[in-house]
C-alpha cells in the first residue's frame, strides 16, 4: 500500500466518526448518554423518537465506535464508549458557536434572554464549595442525578422547583447545573430562582464535563 492510499484508508476510516456524528438527533443520544448509561425505550422517551428510529440511530453510533451496548434481558442499554466522546461534543459546540451565526443567534435568543449573566467556572465554583459558600443545584432528573452528582448538590428537577424553595439554604448564592453548556434547565432554573428573590448562577459547563475534568463526584453509592 502506497502512503496515499494508507493516509486515504486513515480519513476514510474517520469519516465514519464524522457521520455517526452528522446528526442532531444522534449529537442529542450523546448527550443523554454522557449523564450515564440508558435503555434503547429510555432514550426513545428522552428524544421524542420512536423506538425503532432510535434504535437505528444507536447503531450508526455504535458502528462508529462512539457507543457500546449490553443486554439485560429484553432491554438493551447502551453508554458513551469512551469519555473523549464528551470532549468531541465540546468541540463541536465551541466551533458552532463561534462560527454559525444561526447558532449563536439560537443562544443569544433563547438560552441568554433567560441568563446572560457570566456563568461560575468550574474551578471556581470547586473553591467556594471547599469554602462552605455557595449551594449547588442539580436540576437533571434523578436517574441522572443518582448516576453521578457533584459533591452535596442538592437534586431539584426544573418541575419540583418553586414547592422544593425551603430546601435551599437561603443565605448562600445557588449554582445550578444540569447536563451541559446549552442544557436549558438550569437557564431556566436560574432565571426562576432570580425572580423569586434568590441570588443565582449557573455552572459555565454541566456534569459530564466536571465528571472528564477528574472533579470530586458523588453517586447513589457514596
Amino acid at each position: 500500500m502506497s502512503s496515499i492510499l494508507f493516509k486515504q484508508a486513515l480519513f476514510d476510516h474517520l469519516a465514519r466518526v464524522g457521520k455517526a456524528v452528522g446528526q442532531g438527533h444522534r449529537l442529542a443520544i450523546l448527550e443523554y448518554l454522557a449523564q450515564g448509561e440508558r435503555s434503547v425505550e429510555a432514550l426513545a422517551s428522552l428524544t421524542g423518537l420512536s423506538v425503532a428510529n432510535t434504535s437505528k440511530h444507536l447503531q450508526q453510533l455504535r458502528q462508529a465506535g462512539l457507543v457500546v451496548a449490553r443486554k439485560e434481558g429484553l432491554y438493551v442499554h447502551y453508554r458513551l464508549s469512551d469519555p473523549e466522546v464528551i470532549t468531541l461534543l465540546g468541540v463541536l459546540r465551541g466551533l458552532a458557536e463561534r462560527h454559525l451565526g444561526e447558532v449563536e443567534a439560537l443562544v443569544s435568543g433563547y438560552l441568554l434572554a433567560r441568563d446572560a449573566m457570566e456563568p461560575v467556572p468550574r474551578e471556581i465554583l470547586l473553591a467556594r464549595m471547599r469554602e462552605g459558600t455557595v449551594t449547588v443545584l442539580d436540576v437533571r432528573p434523578p436517574e441522572e442525578y443518582a448516576a453521578g452528582h457533584l459533591p452535596q448538590a442538592f437534586n431539584i428537577p426544573l418541575r419540583e422547583l418553586e414547592r422544593r424553595l425551603h430546601e435551599l439554604p437561603p443565605d448562600r448564592e445557588v449554582v445550578a447545573y444540569c447536563r451541559g453548556a446549552w442544557c436549558v434547565l438550569s437557564f431556566e432554573a436560574v432565571a426562576r430562582l432570580r425572580e423569586l428573590g434568590f441570588a443565582a448562577r449557573r455552572l459555565e459547563e454541566g456534569f459530564p464535563e466536571w465528571r472528564l475534568a477528574a472533579l470530586p463526584v458523588e453517586d447513589h453509592a457514596s
